[in-house]
């Protein structure tokens, strides 16, 4: 089920009000919604500051209600984030909110070879296991920086520290989910949903 603009709207000031609160006072919020909120939900929380990314953390399958998913999704990725140091409260200021709504990962099983042909980007992500292995890019990633379908799945193997061509192998799962993107247009300002085919990111 899709979010509705004023949803996603909530979503993102949700995020944005858990890692304010976190950042000031250390403090967890405990909100709780009704309706969508209600239901599990895979979600991912993006942070950007001056068009780079600064922390992204998230659930890929909906084990959470998606108020808590959201709730802690936003505060790994303003202080979790391996890549980047903690964010401070004074850089909230400069930093963009986006929330990703995920559907559930949907297994490809298809011929190695075939894969691309059931990759539409601006419309999936992916995320590649084998053994140990995981890794997960979001359906803006590929459009951002304008991927094919094959360089989306080696990309995402990278991103699971194996070999880019790792997707050819046999024993490599791949999954396909789709995001409904919510951000704000500008630091603390008007929500928007992201139409990836447009490519207006």
């Amino acid at each position: 089920m899709l979010l509705t603009l004023e949803e996603g709207t909530i979503a993102v000031r949700l995020a944005r009000k858990a890692i304010e609160m976190y950042l000031a006072e250390g403090k967890v919020i405990q909100d709780r919604l009704t309706g969508v909120f209600e239901q599990k939900r895979g979600v991912f929380t993006t942070l950007t500051k001056h068009g780079e990314l600064r922390g992204c953390i998230g659930f890929p399958y909906p084990i959470k209600r998606l108020d808590e998913a959201i709730i802690e999704s936003a505060i790994a990725a303003a202080t979790e984030d391996p890549r980047f140091p903690p964010v401070s409260l004074d850089e909230m200021d400069e930093i963009i909110v986006e929330v990703t709504v995920l559907t559930p990962p949907e297994k490809l099983n298809v011929k190695p070879t075939e894969l691309p042909k059931h990759v539409e980007i601006g419309r999936h992500g992916l995320m590649v296991k084998r053994g140990f292995y995981s890794g997960l890019l979001l359906p803006q990633v590929a459009v951002e920086f304008g991927f094919d379908a094959e360089e989306f799945l080696s990309q995402t193997c990278m991103k699971a520290g194996l070999p880019p061509d790792c997707w050819l192998m046999e024993g490599t799962e791949v999954y396909r989910f789709e995001g409904q993107i919510f951000k704000e247009v500008r630091p603390r300002g008007e929500v928007v949903e992201v139409d990836l085919k447009s490519c207006q990111i």
